[in-house]
């Protein structure tokens, strides 16, 4: 997977601590974003970023190798946006952008577009009742699902069948949300053979939450950086170590870089101003 420097496609701001870089966008911007790339037909792979998928960043060779190779990534998760402005970056909160508050303002976008949408995630169920309310929602969309419980190893029939059927609808837009890092493999491992132009490889849970199989946080809760609690009361045993133990590696990578790159947001942002 060839990979495309996000400023030759279009002017963006990028932050750069902990090893990774990102182009925070808001809401809108990641709207305009997926516009552009389905209106030049480029094949742009756009995911996240969160403290989960931070802290996988620095245990994983393969998934540092396939962040540096997407074309562009965001901010999911309030931590990273108080990381960014601890390193001197003028973050806002309108920067944290999560699949939850995203889905539907791009569903809507999709169905006022034509856009053909594939989502790959889920199971069975959840994934045709999301589609299903989906279609409720915005009659126009035309959207195909597909569980995210196959046999993802390259060139395995259940993985042969899965890129026929998504090459056959040929998708504007195609959405991968088998949770991390199992999402962002198979999107790797598949790039060059997926005929679709944008594609977002972390979609998460959205679908779910469409779906309502997963209750969806209070939205409030998302910009003041409380939703990690909502979710860990519904769902404990699989979120304990995300949220109460990860957290403290993370904690443990910052303190050795700090002091050695506390500056680099501000001497870049006097770089861009010609200080």
């Amino acid at each position: 997977m060839r990979a495309l420097s996000p400023a030759s496609a279009i002017e963006t701001d990028t932050v750069s601590f902990l090893g990774v870089t990102l182009q925070p966008k808001s809401l809108q911007q990641l709207n305009m974003l997926v516009e552009q790339g389905i209106r030049e037909r480029r094949k742009w792979i756009i995911t996240n970023l969160n403290l989960h998928s931070l802290y996988l960043f620095h245990r994983q060779a393969r998934l540092r190798e396939f962040y540096s190779s997407v074309h562009w990534i965001h901010i999911d998760g309030m931590p990273l946006v108080a990381l960014g402005r601890l390193y001197g970056y003028p973050l806002e909160r309108t920067q944290r952008v999560t699949l939850a508050d995203w889905i539907c303002p791009l569903m809507e976008l999709a169905a006022n577009r034509g856009w053909r949408v594939f989502h790959l995630g889920s199971s069975k169920a959840c994934a045709e009742k999301g589609g299903a309310q989906l279609r409720k929602l915005y009659p126009a969309l035309q959207i195909e699902v597909s569980d995210g419980y196959f046999d993802e190893r390259y060139g395995s029939p259940e993985n042969e069948a899965l890129l026929e059927r998504i090459n056959a609808y040929r998708p504007d837009l195609l959405m991968v949300g088998m949770g991390v890092p199992r999402q962002e493999f198979w999107t790797q491992e598949n790039y060059a053979r997926l005929k679709a132009y944008v594609i977002l490889s972390s979609t998460g849970a959205a679908l779910e939450y469409v779906a309502g199989s997963v209750p969806t946080p209070p939205r409030w809760s998302g910009q003041l950086g409380l939703e990690w609690i909502f979710r860990l009361a519904n769902e404990p045993r699989r979120l304990f170590a995300r949220y109460l133990i990860e957290p403290w590696y993370v904690l443990a990578l910052l303190m050795l870089d700090y002091p050695r790159n506390r500056h680099g947001g501000r001497l870049r942002a006097r770089a861009q101003l010609g200080d």
